[in-house]
This record gives structure tokens, C-alpha cells and sequence, in this order.
């Protein structure tokens, strides 16, 4: 397969919220995985890690999970960890990438120590339960099966050298 390149669109509470360019590793037509450097302005630093230009996140989405799993690597290429964002199942287009997020977020560390669920009030806040609760039950079970799956060091789509995949 040629190389090729996507526009990546969160998606969240109907607006985009981010859009980037980002290039297509692998598509088996289950698993998406593309890669794109930090596209936000600026740093973000959430306490537990720092995401600044110059990072490569490697992305892996799924067409029949609820989450994407996000490799994060500095400019040196030194792994920072992975962000996983809970989200509807991807919707894959020739040229774009749909994704739905629904709040719930996990850090893993590089070394796989630390695991922190991440923006459950928000999830609580946004109304999801109300509107969709098949969709919040969802994400919910969504966020318990990827902290199990880091927690035993099986995190689809972490890189093996790491002991976690």
C-alpha cells in the first residue's frame, strides 16, 4: 500500500474540536493506525506528562471498539507513554477520519507503572447518560476493559519492546 495521508477530526458534543493531517502506517480494515506530530498549539502539560511540538503520536483506531490508543514519543523519540481516548467506534473515510469523543480519557506511563483514569467528571457533566446511555454504558466498560488490559501490560497497540502491546 502507498503511503497516504488522512485529516484526522475529533469530534466532540457535535463540533470539531481538532483537525491535522496524519499518515496512514496500517489499515487492515479493523485497526487504523496513522501517525502525526503534535497538532495543538503550543505545550500542554497535564502534571503527569507534557505534549509539545516536536512529539510523534502513533494512533490506533478501531472500527469496532469503543477507544483509540495513542503512542506518545518526544522529538528525540524517547517514549512518553500512551493517551487513550474513549470514544464511538471510528468511522474511516478515503481522506478523513471521524472521532467521536465521550470524555473518558486513560494515561499510561512509558514503563507501564503509572495508570490514570482521566476526566470522569467530565464524562458526568456532558449528558451523554441522559441522551445515549447505551453509548455512556459503553464508554464506561470501554475505559474499565482498557485499565485492565494496561494494567496486565496488553494495551492494544503499545509497542512490545515495552512488554506492553
Amino acid at each position: 500500500m502507498s503511503a497516504r495521508s488522512v485529516e484526522v477530526r475529533l469530534v466532540k458534543a457535535g463540533r470539531t474540536k481538532i483537525s491535522y493531517p496524519a499518515d496512514v502506517v496500517a489499515d487492515d480494515g479493523v485497526r487504523l493506525t496513522v501517525r502525526a506530530p503534535w497538532a495543538a498549539d503550543g505545550v500542554r502539560d497535564f502534571g503527569f506528562v507534557r505534549f509539545e511540538p516536536g512529539d510523534v503520536f502513533t494512533e490506533h483506531y478501531w472500527r469496532n471498539r469503543w477507544y483509540a490508543v495513542k503512542e506518545v514519543r518526544g522529538g528525540d523519540g524517547a517514549l512518553k507513554g500512551w493517551y487513550c481516548d474513549v470514544t464511538r467506534p471510528v468511522l474511516v473515510g478515503r481522506d478523513a477520519v471521524v472521532v467521536e469523543d465521550l470524555d473518558l480519557d486513560l494515561w499510561v506511563s512509558a514503563d507501564g507503572t503509572e495508570v490514570l483514569r482521566l476526566d470522569e467528571e467530565e464524562f458526568a457533566a456532558s449528558g451523554l447518560a441522559d441522551r445515549d446511555p447505551a453509548a455512556a454504558t459503553a464508554a464506561r466498560e470501554a475505559l474499565d476493559a482498557l485499565e485492565a488490559l494496561a494494567r496486565a501490560g496488553r494495551l492494544p497497540g503499545a509497542s512490545q519492546a515495552t512488554g506492553l502491546r
